[in-house]
């Protein structure tokens, strides 16, 4: 079987419809019942308010009353975090497979995700994934987030990589194209993408 990484490479995963799947209709049910909202349509308060949480410019309290409308109590907050973070923490079992094999191949490899400050430290405590990547980075720890340059910037430098010997996954075709314009290689990541084939073209 061909190798899926070339020694001297970075691998950057983003996380969101990388490794996570999109949230379930049950998940988006539950936040309806906890907060008497739809937030599942694209123009709903949950994404119109969403940059800023990710961004770190807003804290949880000061989303989810943009959220609500209303300033949120100590519990509802902490029931509202937690099904936030249930709800994207479904795990893509082709992209874990894919994780697997580069770690078996001692693969060097590097998350970069546009997540709040306090879902990306729950993740880092208690989810299995955070495992396979020996750096982490989170816009809300970073108060940047991608499509900004300076976050891709900040990776490579953090990384001590050039720019050209990191590969870069995402779904999102606003953060490949910013991504390659810094330089990098990138990969755009479909629902039909076989990124095992995709990976194994590059490290030919």
């Amino acid at each position: 079987m061909s190798r899926l990484s070339r020694p001297g490479l970075w691998y950057l995963f983003d996380y969101g419809m990388v490794i996570s799947t999109e949230p379930e209709p049950a998940d988006w049910e539950a936040l309806h019942r906890a907060t008497g909202l739809d937030l599942e349509p694209a123009g709903s308060p949950y994404w119109a308010r969403r940059a800023d949480f990710d961004a770190g410019t807003a804290d949880p309290e000061q989303y989810w009353a943009g959220v609500l409308g209303r300033a949120p109590g100590t519990e509802e907050l902490r029931k509202l975090e937690t099904l936030d973070a249930a709800q994207w923490s479904h795990l893509n079992p082709d992209t874990l497979a894919v994780l697997d094999a580069l770690h078996e191949e001692g693969a060097c490899l590097a998350l970069l995700s546009n997540m709040p400050a306090a879902m990306s430290r729950r993740y880092t405590a208690g989810a299995s994934w955070p495992r396979y990547f020996s750096r982490l980075y989170f816009s809300g720890q970073l108060r940047m987030m991608k499509p900004d340059p300076r976050i891709f910037d900040h990776v490579a430098a953090d990384l001590k990589a050039r720019p050209r010997d990191i590969v870069f996954i995402d779904d999102n075709a606003l953060n490949i194209a910013a991504a390659g314009k810094q330089g990098f290689q990138t990969v755009l990541h479909t629902g039909t993408i076989d990124l095992r084939a995709e990976l194994a073209r590059l490290a030919r």
